[in-house]
């Protein structure tokens, strides 16, 4: 199975927990990513996504999009797809 990087984190918004992601790849709810940052990593589903504060589905390539995170995570945070 190969890991594919689909972005990077560029903001985190800690009160709300809610990770800016600029994709270089699609992204959809439902799909399972990976937080990657110098040791820590962790795992989750994509709940739900945000692109200018409107809920969408799916986003593609150059967007920039909310996610609403589990865990705290920083700005340069590699964001994969297996």
């Amino acid at each position: 199975m190969t890991v594919k990087k689909i972005g990077e984190v560029t903001h985190y918004y800690e009160k709300i927990q809610v990770a800016i992601i600029k994709l270089s790849a699609p992204l959809k709810v439902g799909d399972s990513i990976k937080f990657k940052h110098a040791d820590s990593e962790f795992t989750q589903t994509v709940q739900s996504l945000e692109l200018e504060h409107q809920k969408i589905a799916g986003a593609k390539k150059g967007d920039e999009v909310g996610l609403k995170v589990d865990q705290p995570v920083k700005e340069k945070t590699a964001v994969l797809v297996a």
